[in-house]
């Protein structure tokens, strides 16, 4: 077979994954918080929650009828034999998806509608982020993200002397604006400095880092635990409802700034944190990586 196909049949079947099995790890641990929760409120919406995911998993089902717009997270090895046809092949494998699993529709041109494939007409849609690293290996995580949670993504260019006391405000204050709109219990990415396009990506990829695994940093690891800890505080619960855990997790990822500046981006997801990855090497042999 050949490796354009290889990766092409890879990057459905991640989206399949990412679409309909929730990482067992945040299943568990809803499943651990409904025992916590004393409210009958907060108990039956996260009891409504993992029932879904027991069906979408038991199905091949999407858990959420919005499956969000596609986006690929690309590590690109200097000696993997494919390069630049790599973008094609994951733009069938999002024409493909959309149709074999099925997934909804979700790119829209400003001018012509609904393109009915998730594919724009103008490039950049799907979205895909690619990294060159050394090996010969590729690493390709999908990571479709719906409407609802990305319209609670906040971003702010702080002045550089609020700190890091104005950078915990503003994401208490982003997650407490998105209340009940995102689909709570959220999972937080928080990106500092960069700058006002580069922070917003360092939100993003902090989303997907270990879950409850704490930055290797010891100062940053201190940042998540205290703003997960502040965040659970604002009780604004399960689906918004005032009971149960708010916020699953808080990742953190930090840049150099500019001296005059103090990016600050948090992206926000509902409670299906959907991504799935996979590794190829350049003789054709997969290894999809599922969990959290």
């Amino acid at each position: 077979m050949k490796l354009e196909k290889i990766v092409e049949d890879t990057a459905v079947e991640l989206l399949r994954i990412a679409a309909t099995e929730l990482p067992v790890e945040y299943a568990d641990e809803m499943r651990r918080l409904m025992g916590e929760t004393e409210g009958e409120v907060g108990k039956s919406q996260l009891s409504s929650i993992l029932e879904d995911v027991d069906i979408a998993r038991a199905g091949s089902l999407p858990m959420c009828q919005d499956t969000g717009v596609v986006a690929f997270m690309v590590k690109l090895g200097d000696g993997f034999p494919l390069r630049s046809s790599i973008k094609d092949v994951l733009v069938n494998a999002t024409r493909r998806a959309t149709d074999e699993i099925p997934i909804r529709p979700n790119a829209v041109d400003m001018f012509k509608g609904n393109t009915g494939d998730n594919v724009g007409l103008r490039g950049h849609v799907p979205i895909i982020y690619i990294d060159l690293v050394p090996g010969d290996k590729l690493e390709i995580t999908s990571m479709p993200k719906g409407g609802g949670s990305s319209n609670v993504a906040n971003h702010r260019m702080l002045k550089p002397g609020l700190g890091l006391k104005g950078v915990k405000q503003f994401v208490v204050e982003a997650v407490a604006q998105a209340g009940s709109l995102g689909c709570p219990p959220y999972f937080v990415g928080v990106g500092v400095g960069g700058g006002e396009d580069y922070v917003m990506k360092l939100a993003k990829e902090a989303l997907l880092k270990p879950f409850k695994v704490r930055s290797s940093d010891p100062e940053i690891a201190a940042v998540e635990e205290e703003l997960l800890a502040k965040l659970n505080e604002l009780g604004i619960g399960a689906m918004g409802l005032g009971e149960g855990p708010s916020v699953l997790d808080v990742h953190v990822e930090m840049a150099a700034r500019h001296p005059a500046s103090l990016p600050v981006g948090v992206v926000i997801s509902c409670w299906a944190l959907r991504h799935a990855k996979a590794v190829i090497l350049s003789d054709g042999s997969v290894q999809v990586i599922r969990g959290a």
